[in-house]
């Protein structure tokens, strides 16, 4: 079976990208920091009958890092590597000339250097798969101006990039920067823990995610609302 390493994936849209593909047969490498509940994550996708190893951890560790991919190889490879674990880099968001630094350089760290360097340590097995694919998430706030989301959208605006170029220098892979859109999700609650309106559950836009791995068009960056219209 497909086997695919998937970080922030105890819960929010990595959990129900995590479901989806338990539910088509694949087999999950996951990670995220909190053991307790991405054990209890992996309990439940494991009752569909797939292998599911669950790694608790801090994807800016490298030893972390190396750890995921030799679980993928124990599982037989890697097919796919979604980078979905984020920092906001302050909780709640703040305007540029508050924004602490730290925080900023944690949010570049998760989002962006890590992203590249478990892509790094996968990509052999990237290559050796026969649909090899890297999925990273985006977000709005990469290609729009939002007031407080400069630090966390800079950061995203960075991992785009990297995997824009990844696309031109790996053309044998897919590799796609995906903007799932507003999603009810605790990054959102801890980002603007003040906005009380109702958004979409991450499952919602799961769909538009295996229409990506379904059909696999070129690498690029792709936005879930437009995905889920044209289906």
């Amino acid at each position: 079976m497909p086997v695919a390493i998937i970080t922030g994936a105890s819960k929010g849209l990595g959990r129900a990208l995590a479901e989806a593909l338990a539910a088509r047969g694949w087999d999950l490498v996951l990670d995220a920091r909190t053991a307790e509940v991405l054990k209890e994550t992996a309990a439940a996708l494991a009752g569909h009958g797939t292998r599911v190893t669950a790694l608790p951890g801090d994807v800016t560790d490298p030893a972390h890092r190396s750890e995921l991919v030799a679980a993928a190889w124990q599982l037989g490879g890697v097919d796919l590597l979604v980078n979905n674990a984020s920092a906001l880099g302050a909780e709640p968001l703040a305007r540029l000339e508050g924004l602490p630094l730290d925080g900023l350089r944690r949010a570049l760290e998760v989002n962006v250097v890590a992203a590249l360097g478990l892509v790094q340590e996968a990509l052999p097995l990237l290559r050796a798969s026969e649909a090899g694919t890297v999925i990273t998430v985006s977000s709005d706030a990469a290609a729009e101006a939002y007031e407080t989301w400069g630090g966390y959208g800079a950061s995203k605006a960075a991992l785009d990039h990297l995997a824009a170029v990844l696309g031109e220098e790996e053309p044998w892979l897919r590799v796609w920067a995906v903007d799932p859109g507003d999603m009810a999700t605790d990054l959102y609650a801890a980002a603007v823990p003040d906005d009380a309106d109702p958004r979409p559950e991450p499952a919602s836009v799961v769909p538009a995610f295996l229409r990506l791995l379904d059909e696999r068009p070129a690498s690029g960056r792709y936005g879930a609302p437009s995905l889920l219209e044209g289906r």
